[in-house]
Order: C-alpha cells, then sequence, then structure tokens
C-alpha cells in the first residue's frame, strides 16, 4: 500500500488521435497495407473517424518515421528510427470459414478447441469469421474489408479456394491454410496426402475387379479434391483401366442423390463409390441402400476420410484416418510461430492417412 506520501497516478485518458494513431500502428504490424497506406478518405472511412484525426495520426507516424509523405504521391510505409515507438503487434488471430462452428466437422471443431486453448496460453486470442463472400470466384473485395477491419497478427483459412489464395499471396499477409493450394501458390498449408490416399483407393478396387469408379466431390477448385482425383487416375493407369467417373456436387443432399441416380443409369454404371467428405458418405450410402442396392456385395464404397460418427456406420465403412489430435497440434504449433513474426515456407504439410479397413468394399 502507498504511504500517504506517494504521487497517487491518475488515469490517462487517451486522445481519439492517438488512439487512431495506434490502431494504424497495429494495421502496418499486421502487415495488412504493403508499400502505401490507402488514401485518406478510406481511411476516415474504415477508423469512422474524420479527415483532421487522420492528418493528426498520420502526423504522429510521420514523426516516428513509420510512413512518409511526398506531393501527389501515397503515404508509403516506412521504418521507425531507433528510439521511436515501436510497432505493437496485434494479439489476434482470425480463421475465415465459409460455415459456422456447429456446422463444422468434428475433427474440425477439435481442432479449433486446440488452437484457443494454445493461443490463450500465448497471450493471444482465435476469432472466427464466417463469410461464404470469402471463398467466392471474387473474393478482393470482401477479403479487403475484413482485413482492414481486423487487424490480425497472423489468418487461419478454412477450406480456401484459389482465388482467395491468390489474394493473400498477393498482398502478402501472413496465412496458414487448413486444406490444400494450388500446387504454383506459396503458402504455407496443412492437409491429408489426398494424392496418395485415392492412389491407394484406386489400386485396391482395381484389383478387386471393379470395372468403373466414380469420385464423388464437392464442385470448384480445392486444392485436396484436385489431388485425389489426380492420384486415382494414377491408379487407373495402364493395361485396361476401370473407367473414372468424377462427379461433382453442390454438398445438397437432393443435388448428390440426382447425380448418383445420373450415374447408375448410364451405359457404364459404377461398381465403386470413393466418397471425398466424410459427411457426404451417409448420403451416399442411404441412397443406394435405398435403391436396393446391397453394399458389398453390389456396390463398394470407400470413405478418403474419417470423422467420429463413421465408427457407428453398419457396415463398418472402409475409410482413410488420421488422428484429429496430431494434425490439431501440428496446426497450433505452425499459428503460434505465424503470430508471433515468424514466417513458414510456402509449401504443403502432409499428413499420411492410415487404411481401416471395413465391410463396404
Amino acid at each position: 500500500m502507498p504511504s500517504p506520501a506517494s504521487p497517487i497516478p491518475l488515469p490517462q485518458r487517451h486522445s481519439l488521435i492517438t488512439q487512431t494513431a495506434e490502431s494504424l500502428r497495429s494495421h502496418i504490424a499486421a502487415g495488412h497495407w504493403q508499400g502505401h497506406l490507402p488514401g485518406e478518405r478510406t481511411l476516415c472511412s474504415h477508423f469512422q473517424v474524420s479527415r483532421q484525426t487522420i492528418r493528426a495520426a498520420l502526423r504522429v507516424l510521420e514523426r516516428e518515421q513509420l510512413v512518409s509523405v511526398s506531393k501527389r504521391k501515397r503515404r508509403q510505409i516506412g521504418t521507425p528510427l531507433t528510439g521511436a515507438k515501436k510497432v505493437r503487434h496485434t494479439s489476434l488471430v482470425v480463421a475465415l470459414s465459409p460455415r459456422p462452428l456447429v456446422a463444422m466437422s468434428p475433427s474440425s471443431v477439435v481442432m479449433v478447441d486446440q488452437l484457443r486453448a494454445d493461443l490463450a496460453q500465448a497471450g493471444l486470442s482465435l476469432e472466427i469469421h464466417v463469410s461464404s463472400a470469402c471463398f467466392s470466384d471474387h473474393p478482393a473485395r470482401t477479403l479487403e474489408e475484413i482485413t482492414m477491419r481486423l487487424p490480425a497478427a497472423a489468418w487461419l483459412l478454412f477450406g480456401s479456394r484459389e482465388p482467395m489464395q491468390h489474394w493473400f499471396v498477393a498482398k502478402g499477409i501472413p496465412c496458414l491454410v487448413v486444406g490444400s493450394c494450388a500446387p504454383e501458390i506459396p503458402l504455407p498449408s496443412f492437409d491429408s496426402r489426398y494424392r496418395a490416399v485415392c492412389r491407394h483407393a484406386g489400386a485396391m478396387l482395381r484389383r478387386k475387379g471393379h470395372r468403373c469408379l466414380a469420385l464423388v466431390r464437392p464442385e470448384g477448385a480445392y486444392g485436396g479434391e484436385t489431388e485425389s482425383e489426380a492420384g486415382l487416375r494414377e491408379a487407373l493407369e495402364g493395361g485396361q483401366p476401370p473407367l473414372l467417373e468424377v462427379i461433382r456436387h453442390d454438398g445438397s443432399p437432393d443435388h448428390i442423390c440426382a447425380l448418383l441416380d445420373k450415374a447408375l443409369q448410364s451405359k457404364n454404371p459404377p461398381t465403386a463409390f470413393i466418397v471425398a467428405r466424410a459427411m457426404h458418405v451417409l448420403t451416399v450410402m442411404m441412397h443406394l441402400m435405398g435403391r436396393g442396392l446391397r453394399i458389398p456385395r453390389d456396390i463398394a464404397v470407400v470413405s478418403r476420410d474419417d470423422e467420429s460418427f463413421l465408427h457407428h456406420v453398419v457396415p463398418a465403412v472402409t475409410r482413410y484416418a488420421t488422428s484429429p489430435d496430431q494434425f490439431a497440434r501440428r496446426v497450433s504449433a505452425a499459428v503460434l510461430l505465424l503470430a508471433k513474426g515468424s514466417s513458414l515456407p510456402g509449401r504443403a504439410h502432409l499428413l499420411m492417412p492410415k487404411l481401416i479397413a471395413g465391410g463396404t468394399v
């Protein structure tokens, strides 16, 4: 307890200019702007302050040499002088997802829980931002708005598509992809070895005499699905290979069932289905059995992925599984490095699933 003579520090009220300058520093530290700052009008709109306030805050950053200005040119982002106020890195990690947590797969929920706990232990927080627009064919405008509004130390991209990945590469914003990237995209990513999995599944079904295989996969430019298709084609090369039909669906049960019916009514109906997402395995199996087909006597089903609910299916589903805990720990460790300012090599980190033999082949 301080003595009566000890001075008691009074609460300090930070001015709006000081707060705006601090927000600008956080955005610069997070790498949200590369090379130059946005124009004053854009900054005013983003921070919801007047142009006078923005100009005053920018003068503070100019004195720190965080930004520099010249006539008729945008303000350039620079490096602060020794002794200038250091840029404070934000303690926020943002995960972008096309669906809310309640709609994610069980393994994804396990990973998010593990990530929250590890980040909290390191003094960081995780925020999940759900936006279907970020995962569209033209996500630039939405991504620009979100990354300006949320000054994150690192970004986590769940199941991202190529347009989103290209945008993050172009902006140089630190991010990690949970899923697969296109081969030419230099972003760190974590996923299963889907190419090897589907190559193994295709060879297994070929040895069992199946004459036509069907890959059931979501439509869209997802790296993991592309790798799966490539692995299957490799397995079917040479000799007199079975036919391969790729069924691309929109994720809805109605669309999946309609495409299954179309495939089964074709001249060469599939004798085996490889399903790329565990959540769609039950749809495929129930629809096939509803048509009177017996699994595996009449038709085979293989799940490329594993989820806990598949452990209760009868007959037991032949599937490929990785440890969700191991996957979560590896993603968590990488995100922590990224959030603390370390750089990660822009390559894929792949885990090899193991075959769990069931009664569907």
